[in-house]
């Protein structure tokens, strides 16, 4: 049978464009479908203005200090709109690039709604009207959505979706969640001068990250002003009659509040994509079943990112399709993902970052551990009555010294933790890190003089 493409890839984002560009440079002839916005969730509602947004917040911060310092500065309030326009400029320029590098790379570009109808061939409804086309194989990267429980009042509350086109900035916000885009949009919410509070069903966000962290971010939230309410959660949203809404808790309180931001979980995208047509299955979850070359119960199609439910994280994505790319077009180069000690960071203020094992984990795995922990004022807060504290965790094997986890909480931890995951990938041990200088004076060194373990 003659198809029309090699490969046609649902999906523009991070692990779609990933898969299409390095197909199509590996000769195959490739096409991608995408229905909304070129570089998916990361690039227009996640990762990036995401990133912007906690820049804009920590500029208050910043202005605060420069006072300390010396300069005669007042943080007053934020322009939303100009900050908005902004970042939606940058976004603008950053769909442009990739669609330069599609195009770049010979792959053919189909703006409009990609839907399954065999393991082959895939509708496309779009500005153009609709088209048929095939391929050999068909990967689906349609990545994720926000997901808002289905609750009376439901349609009032804002995701991540709407929160970067917001016209102007609400006075009161309630987020209600407990993962990453929860904390960091409470602390963007918080920076811009919004007074927050954090709904969360649970003990105490993050789960899954280290204890240490959690509890100290908690703390550092609660020196800021963020008001927090753990095991707790909404039951209503309802409009008030000057055009606030009110959110009406479990416990029988309501918040009288300008914006509900929900952050509770995303599911998969699979709206209208046609799956009933082929023999592709869904785990438990609801996440498309895939084994371990990301090969769907339908021997054309795969499927790569958030849609399989793995790890819901950029880099992921991309290395994801990557190796899609490399298996099937360039098998003498393929290597195989690994899951393990993949580093990740939340952009909260302060930021924090971590790679390998936590404590938790470590001990449920049977390990005999030492800990290795510093918390101290950071140098830059000397002047200031900032009680900020920055937050560093080793977790070490006791029987191999291996270093089996990094963790920190405090300013530019993201960028500290990602040069150690480097060296937590090598598996470097407790007396590498005891045997290598540190800059002096910086944060970082402290992961490197670290001497004297805190508890086994």
């Amino acid at each position: 049978m003659a198809f029309d493409f090699d490969l046609i890839v649902i999906g523009a984002g991070s692990g779609g464009v990933r898969c299409a560009r390095f197909a199509a440079g590996f000769g195959a002839k490739v096409a991608v479908i995408e229905s909304r916005y070129l570089g998916g969730t990361c690039v227009n509602v996640g990762c990036v203005p995401k990133k912007l947004l906690v820049y804009g917040a920590h500029v208050r911060e910043e202005l605060q200090l420069a006072q300390d310092y010396g300069w005669a500065v007042q943080a007053g309030e934020v322009d939303w709109p100009e900050l908005i326009r902004r970042k939606n400029n940058e976004i603008e320029r950053l769909n442009g690039v990739y669609r330069r590098l599609l195009e770049g790379s010979g792959v053919s570009l189909y703006e409009g709604h990609g839907k399954l109808l065999d393991g082959h061939r895939v509708q496309v409804s779009g500005p153009a009207g609709e088209q048929v086309i095939s391929a050999e194989r068909v990967l689906i990267a349609t990545g994720g959505w926000p997901q808002v429980p289905d609750i009376p009042g439901k349609e009032l509350a804002t995701t991540s979706n709407e929160a970067f086109y917001l016209p102007t900035l609400p006075k009161r916000v309630l987020v209600v969640g407990g993962g990453y885009i929860a904390v960091e949009f409470a602390s963007i919410f918080h920076g811009m001068g919004a007074k927050t509070g954090l709904s969360y069903r649970g003990d105490l966000f993050l789960r899954g990250f280290d204890e240490a962290l959690r509890q100290q971010l908690r703390e550092e939230f609660r020196h800021k002003g963020i008001q927090l309410a753990f095991n707790s959660h909404v039951t209503s949203i309802r409009r008030a009659q000057d055009g606030s809404l009110l959110a009406n808790m479990a416990d029988g309180s309501v918040h009288n509040v300008d914006c509900v931001f929900y952050a509770t979980g995303r599911r998969p995208m699979l709206d209208d994509l046609g799956l009933e047509n082929t023999a592709v299955t869904l785990d438990e979850r609801g996440f498309i079943a895939v084994d371990e070359h990301y090969q769907t119960a339908e021997p054309s199609v795969l499927a790569i990112g958030d849609v399989i439910g793995r790890m819901a994280l950029t880099p992921v994505a991309l290395a994801e399709g990557m190796a899609v790319a490399r298996r099937l077009y360039q098998p003498e180069a393929f290597v195989p993902v690994d899951y393990q000690n993949i580093p990740t960071a939340v952009f909260s203020l302060p930021n924090m970052a971590t790679v390998g094992l936590s404590e938790e984990q470590a001990r449920e795995q049977g390990l005999r551990v030492k800990i290795f922990q510093s918390r101290f004022r950071p140098m830059k807060l000397s002047f200031s009555d900032s009680p900020e504290k920055t937050l560093m965790k080793l977790v070490v094997d006791a029987d191999t010294d291996k270093v089996l986890g990094c963790h920190m909480l405090g300013p530019e931890a993201a960028e500290i933790v990602q040069g150690l995951a480097v060296a937590i990938k090598a598996g470097a041990t407790k007396a590498v890190f005891d045997q290598t200088l540190g800059i002096h004076p910086s944060a970082a060194e402290e992961f490197v003089t670290m001497r004297q373990s805190v508890g086994e």
